[in-house]
């Protein structure tokens, strides 16, 4: 595949091992993209030129669920660019899910840059990547490091951050053999994969997913994902939801077009928050 082109797959898959609650299912459907860059494009302008181009999608399909829907518009048109070396030094004692919250509810979208890696403690800087993934340790012009990040908005259902997508520049062979070591892992460099990125048969790329029942969940402003997927659920919360005129999918319970069944009937969102304020209950 040449520069500036890749590939999307549209990904089904699996993860029993996760933890299930109110955005988490153990179905797992997103849009997996990787896209062929070249070598000098591996930079913080490949990186937020691409992140503007996903945001917009989001931001027009934002619109237009808005207006069929009736729903008021809350997402700004441009989204800020925030690094977690930034937000450590402005909120040292906060933990880093207070700190998206803190940002997003600011600016309403957030791309945060620079996930994964540690700490001079030893902690965590933000969050956990996996050192042959994304690039979490290239310098950037500010200072920080880390050609990668989050695409957070702020849920004003929820009242805190919500993550619609992760993407980055990916490691390059330099780099994936820097981030084996700083993980301890450099016998990694033997796989299959890892030996064909270190003698050049694969190329350099920046990629990511998109999780397609969140990014639904998130547009129809819905209290639980089952609202907009077919997946497994804790009968104890089922008959809790059910008490709260949330219906999941997949129950087997009705048969009428599920989006005419959804739980957002087209009113207008203050109304619908005021109406659901109890999902704040379920919501760990």
């Amino acid at each position: 595949v040449e520069a500036g082109k890749g590939i999307v797959t549209d990904f089904r898959g699996l993860r029993c091992d996760d933890d299930v609650d109110y955005t988490h299912s153990l179905y797992v459907d997103q849009w997996d993209w990787e896209k062929v860059i070249k070598i000098e494009d591996r930079n913080v302008e490949t990186l937020q030129s691409t992140v503007k181009n996903v945001y917009k999608s989001v931001y027009d399909t934002h619109l237009q669920v808005c207006e069929k829907y009736g729903m008021t518009v809350f997402l700004p048109k441009d989204i800020t660019f925030l690094s977690t070396d930034d937000l450590l030094k402005k909120y040292p004692d906060a933990s880093p899910k207070e700190r998206e919250n803190i940002i997003c509810k600011e600016h309403g979208a957030v791309f945060l840059m620079g996930i994964g890696g540690w700490k001079a403690d030893g902690e965590l800087r933000h969050d956990g990547r996996a050192p042959d993934y994304d690039d979490w340790t290239t310098p950037r012009p500010d200072g920080g490091t880390g050609v990668n990040g989050d695409l957070l908005v702020w849920n004003p259902l929820f009242e805190c951050s919500f993550e619609l997508s992760s993407m980055g520049i990916r490691v390059s062979p330099e780099i994936l053999l820097k981030q084996l070591d700083l993980c301890n892992c450099p016998e990694r460099k033997d796989f299959t994969w890892h030996r064909m990125l270190l003698d050049g048969t694969f190329p350099q790329t920046i990629g990511g997913g998109i999780g397609q029942s969140r990014v639904c969940q998130f547009m129809l402003q819905c209290a639980h994902i089952g609202e907009v997927q077919h997946g497994w659920y804790n009968p104890e919360e089922v008959e809790y939801l059910k008490e709260k005129n949330i219906r999941l999918l997949g129950l087997g319970e009705f048969s009428e077009d599920p989006m005419a069944a959804s739980v957002h009937p087209g009113a207008k969102l203050q109304e619908y928050a005021k109406e659901h304020e109890h999902v704040r209950a379920v919501a760990p």
